[in-house]
């Protein structure tokens, strides 16, 4: 596989980089491009203040959003989904086709809108934008390297905003082995992969499981326990498990990846032990060479849930999920081999490309906060209160980088409050005043829930009532010929309190939206019962949901 680097827009990295003064005194210094912070900076420029935004990377003017996040992910889930529906993934050359069309309109759209954004802030009088990376070396002083030498910053107001970055797990071979990509890497490609291993089942590595099912490719996915979506209550977990296997998606449970290396083939190779498998093996997968061993075993007959593992023919075809191996059993105590039950398989799976999805965590390298006396939480978080003060006065952290709810959505959030604060406000917003986040999940039937599920009301110990929808009861549904999933509800049984809501159906990522206004309003379950909507609509399923 190879990558390719987003298209560059039309501004060099180093334009907006004073030549003239390496030492720039300003109101206010925000470091990172991301929603929060450019929107901040905008305002505080409104406001007649002068504003210096640092960047690290030109391909990331705008913020992780539009650049490799939320914008060029949706722009690709919409071409798969299109590919899908027009059978353009059912041959080798119409899925290359489809996949490098995709590819080249996510390049476009993504560079048009970064473009945008650094137009919109550079080209104010009073915001300088510096292309480098930013280190404090005091209070309220930072260095910015760039590339025509180091930028002097010194700012009576400092605001970090440097996102967040994937969480690598540590595992032997997984930085140095070509083919192991995170999803920036994997949004990327010139060429699409065959098959695809993605080690974790977060909803992160769902979106792509779906996505790159809908392009064609192979997907099986690695998840290290024995459950599905965990937090989600069962039925809904159930349910999103059954749409991505309908897919073609493949799962493996209980499985720990201990080593990945290059296979022989020019793919990747994973070294994997399943718990509660009937073939175990402790000698690692680089000691059998790939495509050897004592049996193969096809991906599709090991779940991990069980120990009945089918036992089948080694495969060729490159559209075939991951090629899986078993190594040598395990030997006992005095060196015979041992052929009872071991307590883990080991396999080898061999494919063309991997996806870590293992999480992100916040982007702190490199900012060397304690020249400030900025702290971090247990979870390397920059530690703010509830204003998003950080403990070092006049410095803020807003978005991804403090710790909270790792949507574009929040940083915007986390700008209205701190612009509560500078704006004079008598009673500043707080993130305490935060109601009912909303999240979706972009899957081939989009996933969306606003505040507590059966199983956290449950553990509430609320007194409450559930109500259910199936999707295909909705006209609409019906009419676009997607009627896959599922509506809950849960209700507060004697005030009729919505406390909460999961969507798994078409156009929920829209409908969750008119939940969460009801929520924030505190209005009863019987408003949207009994609420006037038109129609066909996905929206008027709620009269009958909450009925």
């Amino acid at each position: 596989m190879s990558t390719s680097t987003p298209n560059a827009i039309s501004t060099p990295d180093t334009i907006s980089t004073p030549s003239t003064s390496p030492t720039i005194t300003t109101d206010a210094l925000i470091i990172g491009f991301g929603k929060g912070g450019k929107t901040l900076a905008a305002k505080l420029s409104a406001a007649g203040r002068k504003v210096v935004v640092a960047e690290a990377s030109a391909n990331m003017y705008g913020g992780t959003c539009i650049n490799i996040g939320c914008l060029p992910s949706k722009s690709l889930i919409l071409s798969a989904e299109q590919a899908r529906r027009d059978g353009a993934n059912s041959t080798p050359e119409t899925r290359e086709a489809a996949f490098e069309a995709a590819i080249k309109e996510k390049r476009r759209v993504t560079s048009m809108l970064r473009d945008k954004n650094y137009h919109k802030l550079a080209d104010q009088d009073n915001i300088t934008v510096i292309t480098g990376r930013a280190h404090f070396t005091g209070p309220h002083s930072v260095e910015i390297t760039t590339a025509e030498g180091p930028v002097a910053v010194t700012a009576s107001k400092i605001f970090i905003n440097t996102g967040a970055t994937p969480r690598i797990p540590d595992i032997p071979g997984i930085r140095t082995t070509p083919g192991v990509y995170t999803s920036t890497g994997l949004m990327d490609l010139d060429d699409m992969p065959q098959r695809l291993v993605i080690i974790g089942s977060g909803f992160i590595g769902l979106e792509f499981a779906s996505m790159f099912a809908d392009f064609g490719t192979a997907v099986t996915v690695l998840q290290h326990n024995a459950e599905f979506l965990p937090r989600e209550d069962a039925d809904v977990a159930a349910a999103i498990r059954a749409q991505l296997e309908a897919q073609g998606v493949k799962f493996l449970f209980n499985a720990d990846t201990k080593a990945i290396a290059p296979a022989a083939d020019g793919g990747v190779r994973l070294s994997v032990a399943v718990k509660g498998m009937t073939r175990g093996a402790s000698q690692a997968c680089d000691s059998t060479p790939a495509g050897t061993g004592n049996a193969h075993t096809d991906i599709t007959g090991a779940t991990g849930t069980t120990d009945t593992a089918t036992t089948t023919s080694p495969t060729s075809n490159p559209t075939d999920h991951a090629t899986m191996s078993h190594v040598q059993t395990k030997p006992s105590d005095d060196g015979e081999p041992r052929f009872a039950e071991p307590a883990e398989a080991r396999f080898c799976l061999t494919t063309d490309a991997v996806l870590v999805a293992t999480g992100r965590t916040p982007n702190v390298e490199g900012l060397h906060l304690e020249a400030a006396g900025v702290e971090l939480t247990e979870r390397g978080a920059v530690k703010v209160d509830e204003l998003l003060r950080t403990t070092a006065a006049d410095i803020w952290a807003l978005g991804d980088v403090n710790g909270g709810p790792q949507h574009t959505y929040i940083s915007l959030d986390d700008y209205r409050v701190v612009w509560s604060q500078l704006n004079g406000s008598a009673r500043p917003y707080t993130v305490k005043d935060r109601k009912h986040v909303p999240s979706s999940t972009f899957l081939a039937t989009p996933y969306s829930r606003v505040g507590l599920n059966e199983r956290e009301a449950k553990a509430a110990g609320l007194d409450y009532v559930v109500k259910r929808l199936p999707v295909a009861a909705v006209p609409k549904a019906q009419v676009m010929r997607r009627p896959d999933g599922l509506m809950k509800a849960i209700v507060e049984r004697n005030t009729g309190r919505i406390l909460g809501a999961m969507l798994l159906s078409v156009e929920s990522h829209e409908v969750i939206n008119i939940v969460k206004l009801a929520m924030d309003l505190d209005a009863p379950a019987s408003t949207l019962r009994d609420m006037v909507f038109t129609h066909p609509t996905i929206a008027e399923a709620l009269n009958d949901l909450f009925a």
